[in-house]
């Protein structure tokens, strides 16, 4: 490649940067819709119920570098207009719930929402992966209404426990720590935290069935 040609591709690249900026503007509002009507709902559990399923609530949209990167990875075609036809996880919500019978009923409160269209929906608590993960994953579409338009984007909401978080984040640092190439007896031991994490869950979800039956 000529330093010509490194030039033009750099000056493509800056462009498509900026083009991707503008377009993620977007995803940041729909991120932003999303996250008050989780805030409302509870809000509206700590002064109606006794409990609130919703423990906090994180979210993230992609970088532009990154979802240049995996389009090229993934042979997609570079043009920002497209992005949300080809990836689900541009703009992410993540809910920590304290049990697990929460994490479904705050799902089934956002499925019930009218302007919440539920595309798919991934269950890594009743089928985990092989490496043990779990969680509740939806791919959702909802309206975000611009000064000439409304456009209707996907968000990723991944919903976890406590216990769930705890393992998913810290079993994330451990990986990038080994490049993704852990030792045979190191997952071994992950896939062993991830059911003690699993057995945790059931036990305190046991002890909160037992205090809510006794409040009757």
């Amino acid at each position: 490649m000529s330093t010509l040609d490194g030039v033009t591709d750099l000056a493509d690249d800056l462009s498509l940067l900026r083009d991707l900026e503008r377009r993620l503007l977007v995803y940041k509002f729909a991120i932003e819709e999303l996250m008050t009507k989780l805030r409302i709902l509870s809000e509206e559990f700590d002064y109606v119920h006794r409990h609130d399923p919703i423990e906090h609530i994180t979210n993230r949209v992609k970088k532009p570098e990154g979802i240049l990167e995996k389009l090229r990875r993934k042979g997609l075609p570079l043009e920002p207009d497209l992005i949300g036809d080809h990836l689900d996880d541009i703009a992410g919500v993540r809910v920590i719930c304290p049990f697990v019978s929460d994490v479904y009923r705050v799902s089934a409160m956002l499925a019930r929402q009218h302007d919440v269209d539920v595309l798919l929906t991934k269950d890594y608590i009743a089928t985990p992966k092989p490496n043990g993960y779990r969680s509740l994953h939806l791919i959702v579409r909802i309206p975000v209404f611009l000064s000439d338009r409304v456009e209707h984007v996907k968000v990723e909401v991944q919903l976890r426990t406590i216990a769930m978080d705890f393992w998913a984040t810290l079993e994330h640092k451990l990986f990038y720590k080994y490049d993704d190439r852990p030792p045979a007896d190191f997952v071994d031991e992950l896939m062993s935290s991830a059911l003690i994490a699993a057995q945790l869950d059931e036990r305190m979800e046991s002890l909160h069935r037992r205090i809510h039956q006794d409040d009757r």
